[in-house]
């Protein structure tokens, strides 16, 4: 089993700590740390089968990921670098590209806004695709 741990800073031993979800220590992950690696291991190795996103990648992410509501959504797209939503929105392109179906997905983000916002994501896409299927 292959599976792809996005996270800028933390391992899924770190993870494990607040989760409480075993597979963070029972499966081995491969870790990338931001939305390049992301991008480059996927098309390189391909799909794994199980992905876990964090949502902010970079230090500009965590001032900011401090807001919430309205504020945070207008300050999202100024964001330089990318998020953990940025490659969200990136796989599920990959996979109506190549006509296949995302991988199991974890979400461990610690910012509720860019957590719920990808999961959400995902959710739409499925649902999306359950019913052209």
């Amino acid at each position: 089993m292959k599976n792809l741990f996005l996270d800028d800073i933390r391992t899924p031993k770190d993870v494990f700590r607040y989760t409480h979800n075993s597979d963070y220590l029972k499966f081995e992950w491969d870790i990338v740390r931001n939305y390049d690696d992301f991008v480059e291991y996927i098309i390189k190795n391909g799909l794994p089968d199980l992905i876990s996103f964090d949502h902010d990648l970079a230090d500009e992410h965590y001032d900011e990921a401090m807001y919430n509501g309205d504020l945070y959504n207008n300050l999202y797209d100024k964001f330089k670098e990318k998020t953990g939503y940025d490659c969200a929105k990136w796989l599920i392109e990959y996979c109506m590209d190549n006509d296949i179906d995302v991988p199991k997905i974890y979400v461990h983000s610690m910012n509720p806004i860019g957590a719920e916002n990808i999961r959400k994501l995902f959710i739409n896409y499925i649902n999306q695709r359950k019913k052209n299927a």
